[in-house]
């Protein structure tokens, strides 16, 4: 498939997530509707070094289609990288950012008849609120799906207002927060621990996983050990 042309966008939103993650609102400004997949990415190219790979930075889309032109992503400042510094410093409200997309095939292929896994941590929570939004609003047919996040503190959780509530209105679709730093009300320790419950008495099930490769590693290991298959797996490696 050939790449989408490079395009002008202008940052209309930006919010503080947590102190060290921001949501930036983009408007992709020649199009009448920006349209995508859940689970879709753009990659932007950011004005911070003289060779072009060097400048392309990619994030996957966090809000869900909903027939504007507009897009939200999700973005934690790494200080010791070029890319988000940029964004965090430089890009205001009216910025014009250059963007190519939606690229990628981490998406969802309906009819959804398995139990869903959906499994990250940090801001690989993106595509999945992208998924989950999409179902909830277009009344997708589905069976269960469990939300499994990992983060160390209760602070650290992204979007888990939204989600907390979004559970008690969307049947069958549990959100599953888990802190490996931190006892609190909820599950502690690491998202491996959750699944691996659920499943102990294994049915059939799509597992999806959005992270650091490590995680995704381990991840793969123990769900084929449960006897499901490579197929049933399917990732996004973030780092």
């Amino acid at each position: 498939m050939a790449l989408q042309p490079w395009q002008k966008a202008t940052v209309v939103g930006i919010h503080f997530e947590t102190p060290d993650t921001k949501r930036f609102k983009i408007k992709a400004d020649a199009l009448p509707v920006f349209d995508f997949v859940p689970g879709q990415f753009v990659t932007l190219d950011l004005p911070i070094d003289d060779k072009p790979n060097k400048r392309w930075r990619s994030y996957s889309i966090a809000s869900w289609p909903d027939g504007t032109n507009e897009f939200e992503l999700l973005i934690v400042l790494n200080p010791n990288g070029k890319g988000t510094p940029y964004l965090f410093n430089d890009i205001v409200l009216g910025s014009e950012i250059t963007f190519r997309g939606p690229q990628g095939v981490f998406t969802l292929h309906p009819p959804i008849d398995k139990d869903l896994y959906l499994v990250c941590t940090g801001t690989g929570i993106a595509p999945f609120r992208s998924m989950v939004q999409h179902i909830h609003h277009q009344q997708l047919s589905y069976k269960n799906i469990y939300l499994i996040y990992g983060c160390r503190k209760k602070d650290n959780l992204l979007y888990y207002e939204e989600l907390t509530a979004l559970q008690k209105t969307m049947p069958h679709f549990h959100y599953i927060p888990t802190l490996s730093r931190e006892e609190w009300e909820g599950k502690s320790g690491y998202v491996h621990d959750v699944y691996e419950e659920l499943c102990e008495h294994p049915a059939p099930a799509s597992f999806y996983l959005c992270g650091w490769r490590f995680m995704l590693d381990e991840a793969k290991e123990r769900i084929l050990k449960m006897g499901y298959d490579k197929k049933d797996i399917h990732q996004e490696i973030y780092g």
